[in-house]
């Protein structure tokens, strides 16, 4: 169970997710546009996570090959993680973010996102609809169901696990939600300073991050060949 809370942490790590929050925590309605989207995400993330958790095979061949596969997936996922951690910390995707904006001032300005041009009208509808679109299942996602699929669960706790492994998943939109509701005029004064707060440890806290991440799959993916 350990392995599929650690990766609904890392399914939450969404760039979509981080921004669509950031740009909702902006507007005057907040709490109704989360609100909004984080129901849309919900609909989309549990439907389409109970249909792949429920349609994974359990035959014998998948039985068999799983032993290999799985660790094999671990280690490929443990080497991307310290590629990403590596980047970071050698700043080279700064040195990428930093051609990309001269790239784009050289271009005609198209403005933000579509995405984030519907969230800026203000309409929890629309936050609706966008976060229903945008909440796809990623590769942890998908990793968390096959490790829950393998748990061999009854189907009324595998229901239950599959909505536990949402919520957490989307805890970056939960926490300032659920702040703004239980208090709405501390809220935006704490938001400022956490956002200070991340912009200045941020860097640090990916790089270890990624890197610890790695480092353990690749760990427990030798161990399971190993095995």
């Amino acid at each position: 169970m350990g392995q599929v809370i650690g990766l609904a942490l890392t399914a939450s790590l969404n760039p979509t997710l981080v921004g669509a929050t950031t740009v909702m925590l902006l507007l005057p309605r907040p709490t109704k546009m989360m609100a909004g989207y984080l129901a849309g995400a919900f609909m989309t993330s549990i439907t389409l996570g109970l249909v792949i958790v429920f349609s994974l095979s359990s035959s014998s061949a998948t039985t068999t090959t799983q032993n290999t596969v799985n660790p094999s997936i671990d280690i490929g996922l443990g080497a991307i993680c310290l590629a990403v951690a590596f980047v970071l910390y050698t700043g080279r995707a700064e040195r990428i973010r930093a051609r990309r904006r001269e790239k784009k001032a050289a271009k005609p300005d198209k403005g933000p996102p579509r995405w984030q041009r519907e969230l800026s009208k203000g309409s929890a509808r629309t936050t609706f609809v966008v976060g229903a679109l945008l909440t796809l299942p990623g590769a942890s996602y998908i990793a968390g169901l096959t490790e829950i699929h393998k748990l061999k669960l009854s189907t009324a706790v595998t229901v239950l696990v599959v909505i536990g492994f949402n919520v957490i998943m989307l805890w970056l939109l939960e926490a300032p939600l659920a702040s703004y509701l239980l208090a709405p005029e501390q809220t935006p004064e704490r938001v400022d300073r956490a956002k200070g707060w991340v912009s200045r440890h941020a860097h640090m806290f990916a790089v270890r991050g990624f890197a610890l991440i790695g480092a353990l799959l690749i760990i427990k993916g030798i161990v399971g060949l190993a095995s």
